[in-house]
């Protein structure tokens, strides 16, 4: 076995992976600390030490990585994921600009390559994004109609929620939400219209229940058809490397037999 299988199947470790999780969670905690003026002027500099220590603990894993697989490495978009998300770190002069340094937190996101069952949630997810296109197609095309409704019918009376199509949509979006939709917005609409609840609990039923759930229905089968070709996958492999220990066993039988006959 050469030296870049050896560290494959080092780095592929249980351990490794926990080590590399546990600095992850440290880093986090790090620079969430790093947020509070308080704990900055009571540590000094210890936290961006430590946090330079996380930092080249991930590199030099990156690097590992990438002397083991060689351009194996970038056939898997979750190590992908992981070199931007490191790469972004060690940008020229990400140290002095605000914005380059807030993207450090994406480095706790590399918590989700390392853990099987978030990959699968991410997964799910993604494959779930199609469906979820015609979704948000249809979620749009109701928001629109009932927006140009609202603002012809409620706009004069009501222009801070209903004067203009902006203010519609984001009005309609907040009573998807149910966020204080009825003390807030459909009572004080209804005083001057009493018909308004025909407006309002129609377009409540069909985005807040019925396309939510619809989304969230997408989701979920999707996350399940992920989670069970990773269980194919599984039991093929195993499949496969049972297959290789038969045959070497049927290999050494044989040759038993062959210096059995040969006596």
């Amino acid at each position: 076995m050469t030296l870049a299988q050896k560290l494959e199947n080092w780095l592929d470790s249980p351990f490794m992976h926990n080590a590399i999780l546990a600095v992850i969670l440290i880093n986090a905690a790090i620079l969430g600390l790093e947020t509070s003026p308080t704990v900055v002027s009571a540590t000094g500099n210890l936290l961006s030490i430590l946090d330079e220590i996380c930092l080249g603990i991930f590199i030099a894993e990156l690097l590992a990585k990438l002397y083991a697989l060689r351009l194996r490495y970038f056939r898997s978009g979750w190590n992908v994921f992981d070199f931007v998300i490191i790469a972004s770190a060690v940008i020229p002069g990400a140290q002095g600009l605000n914005v380059l340094r807030a993207l450090r937190i994406l480095r706790v996101l590399r918590v989700i390559s390392i853990s099987p069952s978030l990959r699968r949630v991410v997964e799910g997810f993604v494959r779930a994004l199609p469906g979820m296109g015609s979704v948000f197609l249809l979620m749009a095309i109701i928001f629109y109609i009932a927006a140009v409704m609202a603002t012809r019918l409620f706009g004069a009376d009501f222009p801070e929620y209903f004067g203009s199509m902006g203010a519609s949509l984001f009005t309609l979006f907040q009573l998807m939400t149910l966020e204080n939709w009825a003390g807030g917005i459909a009572r004080p609409v209804q005083e001057v219209f009493p018909y308004a609840w025909m407006f309002f609990v129609p377009f409540l039923f069909v985005t807040t229940f019925a396309v939510m759930n619809l989304l969230i229905g997408l989701i979920v089968n999707s996350m399940q058809e992920a989670a069970s070709e990773t269980e194919a996958q599984a039991e093929k492999a195993e499949r496969a490397e049972l297959a290789k220990r038969f045959d070497r066993i049927e290999g050494q039988l044989a040759q038993l037999l062959a210096a059995q006959k040969g006596k």
